[in-house]
């Protein structure tokens, strides 16, 4: 079930806000919450159910044996407990591919392994990370190990963030889990940023994702402007997906009662990666900033060391998005800038033009997204040829130009400034700020009524489109 479907908003969405708000008491909302989370993860199988029962109950026993161990084994304690969510996430996620590379090693010496690819539940790489995070806090002693079972299963399992984010750390959330209120306003505003982001997946995602599928998957060696087109499309696809996902998963949560992190901040019109990456997938940048740079010794050991550091988080990065090459490619393709930000580069970049150091930025996130959407090596290095030009400049394919409908290619002119720059504000000048806000704020209403009006209408005829963010 995914939240720009006919299912999720004609009958799930308003079962759930209709129960939810019935209830009378916190615990008992979390009662609810948890029974309609289990339901909206089993709609994508049961044997996904399983394995998320077995994370929340083995993690809740985790949690209470690091908080109960003395200062002398905490650290062990927490070794072991990451060490089994790491374990389960390896065996479902990279198994198969740690065996093909295995095999490509020692087939010079006639052996190999069996390869299995299991069934990747949905998901895994989130709440894992949700897990390793309480576990985490616990041993930090930021939080006490929750006793009451239901509170870690509505943390981990709560539906809105369950299966592609934000990533929520368990010490900035468990207050409101146990008390919190909603007010009109909240769930206004948290109506209001839903749609924001139901518009984002449905209106532009869904919109422009042909060109970029007909580019990637269609196309073996697209021309010059073919490529550039694939690529655009496919940045403002991933943006408006995913960022639509987080607002749609904040604005739930927002409506009650709850606070997820920001996750995106138009990212496309950064100066630099540097500040690429504190607005791109802020959970996931900040999380591994937390609990994996920092305890390696972040900046504080020398620019040999920071740069290892980089280097690691990046590529540990690239391979938590999935167990391929292309993954591990793009994790260093933007390790690599990073550290390059570090040295004079970084500093001459600060001082340089804007519009210079944005379209450095543009460029080394477009490249890298060739990597993170290739399907493998080769059609990798298909699309940086025709990216250079070197498949000619070409005619674009039946199927490419039967993509370009000018509705997608309005949505294509409109996405990039939206994406980069936001919605400006009514002009400063011609009335007061107050009546400035307010006509605003009534616009923005509107808008928004429309936009759910139209968002609506368009899932009730529109073709099944999951998240990109769910095969992760």
């Amino acid at each position: 079930m995914i939240f720009s479907s006919v299912t999720f908003l004609y009958y799930f969405l308003p079962a759930f806000l209709i129960c939810y708000f019935a209830t009378p008491t916190v615990r008992a909302k979390n009662f609810v919450l948890l029974a309609f989370s289990l339901v909206f993860y089993a709609w994508g199988g049961l044997a996904n159910l399983l394995i998320l029962g077995i994370s929340m109950v083995g993690n809740y026993g985790l949690a209470l044996f690091i908080d109960a161990r003395s200062p002398r084994w905490r650290l062990r304690a927490l070794g072991l407990a990451i060490t089994i969510n790491i374990a389960g996430l390896v065996v479902f996620k990279y198994a198969g591919f740690l065996a093909e590379n295995l095999n490509a090693v020692i087939a010079p010496l006639g052996l190999a392994v069996p390869v299995v690819h299991l069934p990747l539940p949905l998901g895994i790489s989130f709440f894992t990370f949700h897990a390793i995070s309480y576990l985490v806090d616990v041993y930090r002693s930021r939080v006490r190990a929750n006793r009451r079972l239901e509170e870690i299963a509505v943390y981990i399992t709560m539906f809105p963030q369950l299966v592609a984010g934000p990533i929520v750390r368990y010490s900035t959330i468990a207050h409101r889990i146990r008390a919190r209120r909603t007010t009109p306003g909240r769930i206004s505003a948290g109506l209001r940023i839903f749609v924001i982001g139901l518009s984002w997946k449905v209106l532009i995602a869904d919109e422009v994702a042909p060109l970029a599928s007909v580019v990637f998957d269609q196309t073996a060696a697209p021309g010059f402007f073919a490529a550039w087109i694939g690529v655009l499309a496919y940045a403002l696809q991933i943006y408006f997906d995913f960022g639509g996902y987080s607002n749609m998963a904040i604005g739930l949560a927002l409506a009650m009662g709850l606070k997820f992190p920001r996750n995106f901040r138009m990212p496309y019109g950064s100066r630099s990666i540097t500040d690429f990456w504190r607005r791109w997938h802020m959970s996931l940048s900040s999380w591994f900033r937390d609990y994996v740079y920092i305890p390696l010794g972040g900046n504080r050991h020398g620019h040999l060391h920071t740069a290892l550091n980089l280097w690691t988080v990046f590529l540990l990065c690239g391979l938590w998005h999935g167990a391929s090459w292309t993954f591990v490619i793009w994790g260093a393709h933007h390790g690599a800038f990073l550290v390059l930000e570090r040295t004079a580069f970084g500093r001459a970049l600060a001082r340089a033009p804007r519009v210079v150091a944005n379209g450095y930025t543009l460029l080394v996130v477009l490249t890298g997204w060739v990597w993170f959407r290739a399907n493998d090596l080769d059609q990798a290095h298909g699309l940086f040829a025709g990216l250079a030009g070197l498949n000619g400049f070409g005619t674009f394919s039946p199927g490419l130009l039967q993509a370009l409908q000018p509705l997608t290619i309005t949505m294509m002119i409109l996405g990039w400034p939206l994406a980069m720059f936001g919605l400006p504000l009514p002009p400063r000048g011609l009335v007061s700020d107050r009546l400035r806000l307010k006509a605003y704020a009534w616009g923005d209403s509107v808008a928004v009524l429309a936009l759910f009006v139209l968002c609506v209408i368009t899932v009730g005829a529109a073709a099944y489109s999951p998240f990109l963010y769910f095969r992760f």
